[in-house]
């Protein structure tokens, strides 16, 4: 693919990146290039959508059906009090274009289901999960999983978070998968219920800043392509003592995706559905 050709503005604007050596004026180009999906506009998806813009992400995509109501504002930084009752992907494609004009904006007002997660998710280089539940992470990695993008998948709880990075579609010279998935570090899904929500547990609003700053440095290193990445890492931070912690997880031989009879797009949806 061509690179994208950056204007005097835009070299000005990006000048703390350029002289990166990891990133530099070609890094800067990828990062217009891209086009990444963010899914969900709340309290990791503000933050990742604000230093996506901030960096030059060329084109970000919002998937969010919710409306900005005042108890938000504690951590979905990217929405002012002034936007109450706005669809948020309008309430932060309007903060995108005050941040950034060079950014586009593809606001998706709808729900990620088994409908559409497909369709959504093929049209972007990479996935950046910014749910609060595990049945939209399930549906989010098993999507980028047939539709074969990098998914960068988090969450929060009250004082801690995790985060890592997801590309079980690559495949190793003998044709085998070779790295996990998000069925792997979570064979079973939590009863519905059995865990708090954010509005019945609480959570700290700065967390939530730290753990989407934190996602959306893993997109930019995938875009740019330096570092490492947290590829079957999972990266855990306590805040409560400023503690963080990275463990390895590997490919499970259990996992539905693989195996001799791996299970289908359709198969997944309909287990789901049951």
């Amino acid at each position: 693919m061509e690179l994208a050709v950056l204007s005097a503005a835009e070299l000005e604007r990006y000048a703390r990146h350029i002289v990166l050596h990891d990133v530099g004026g070609p890094g800067q180009q990828k990062l217009k290039n891209a086009r990444v999906l963010v899914v969900g506009a709340g309290g990791l998806g503000a933050p990742v959508i604000q230093y996506l813009a901030a960096a030059g992400v060329g084109t970000l995509g919002i998937v969010d059906d919710d409306f900005v109501s005042l108890s938000n504002l504690q951590r979905q930084v990217i929405h002012a009090t002034d936007a109450l009752g706005e669809p948020k992907v309008a309430s932060a494609a309007e903060a995108i274009a005050a941040i950034n004009p060079h950014v586009s904006v593809e606001p998706h007002p709808v729900r990620l289901n088994g409908q559409n997660a497909m369709a959504l998710i093929s049209k972007y280089d990479l996935v950046v999960d910014g749910t609060d539940n595990f049945s939209s992470r399930y549906l989010i990695s098993d999507a980028c999983f047939f539709a074969q993008k990098p998914l960068v998948s988090a969450a929060v709880g009250q004082f801690d978070g995790s985060v890592t990075l997801l590309k079980p579609y690559e495949k190793a010279g003998d044709g085998k998968y070779m790295n996990p998935s998000y069925r792997c570090l979570f064979p079973q899904k939590p009863a519905a219920g059995s865990l708090p929500s954010c509005s019945e547990a609480g959570v700290l609003g700065a967390l939530t800043g730290l753990v989407g700053s934190l996602q959306s440095l893993e997109a930019i290193k995938e875009i740019v392509g330096f570092g490492d990445g947290l590829l079957g890492r999972l990266l855990l931070i306590d805040a409560r003592s400023m503690h963080f912690e990275t463990i390895k997880y590997k490919r499970s031989a259990k996992n539905p995706l693989n195996g001799e009879n791996p299970k289908s797009w359709a198969d997944l949806l309909e287990e789901e559905s049951s």
